[in-house]
């Protein structure tokens, strides 16, 4: 009996000793036709143990590139598709480039910004006052998620005007900004509703499964609950 640390290394564990098995052996396999057949049944035993990566796009290229590693690149066989080189699995990827935006005020990002420069480009009318409205309600929530002390509206504005650029300069009679505690309790409301919706949802998919699972054992419990019982008694 030999254990698993005496046997050579998998290159791909996901698919355990048995499937390396097979394609050791596919490799010795002398007729090139019969080799073919062989991969392609290993192929189809590859894709029976991940049946939930079927919509996967390109799942069966995948396959037959992981076919090329498990054989060490020397399995000689008519390929469906182009399988990946060997030297391109040492491949170091190209680094990405590191953002280098200043954020002048993090408790705000970056987006608010991005957001202001459009909005003071914009021409003066009633869609570029609603966005003012709701870029500075915005930045007073994401102030109060920051310090939990209350802001001022005065402030708020101030910021807005100073990160667009002074273009955008407004007063507090211009623009009326809910209060501080309505707005974190608006936020905390819309959190909590969406996290009751996720477990409403979670729940009924488990309990529409667990009642399809124990149907059968329900039946044998009573029958009178088997629909094929009552119909037969009618007869």
């Amino acid at each position: 009996m030999k254990y698993n640390t005496e046997e050579k290394r998998l290159a791909l564990p996901d698919y355990c000793r048995n499937i390396q098995n097979m394609v050791d052996h596919c490799l010795t396999i002398a007729d090139r036709e019969e080799r073919t057949r062989c991969a392609n049944t290993i192929i189809s035993i590859m894709g029976n143990m991940f049946p939930h990566l079927r919509d996967v796009n390109h799942f069966k290229h995948i396959l037959w590139d992981h076919l090329a590693i498990m054989s060490d690149f020397q399995l000689d066989i008519d390929y469906p598709y182009e399988v990946i080189k060997k030297e391109e699995l040492f491949v170091r990827p190209q680094c990405l480039p590191y953002p280098k935006h200043d954020i002048r005020s993090r408790h705000y990002g970056k987006p608010i910004e991005l957001m202001l420069a459009v909005a003071s480009k914009m021409d003066e009318g009633p869609m570029r006052d609603r966005l003012i409205q709701l870029l500075a309600t915005h930045m007073k929530l994401d102030y109060l998620v920051w310090n939990k002390d209350s802001v001022d509206d005065e402030k708020i504005l101030k910021d807005l005007a100073e990160l667009s650029g002074w273009k955008l300069s407004v007063t507090p009679d211009q623009v009326k900004l809910a209060e501080g505690r309505e707005l974190m309790r608006i936020c905390n409301g819309n959190a909590a509703k969406n996290l009751s919706q996720t477990n409403k949802t979670n729940n009924g998919k488990k309990s529409q499964g667990g009642s399809q699972k124990n149907q059968p054992n329900a039946m044998k419990k009573n029958p009178s609950n088997n629909p094929n019982k009552k119909q037969a008694k009618k007869q």
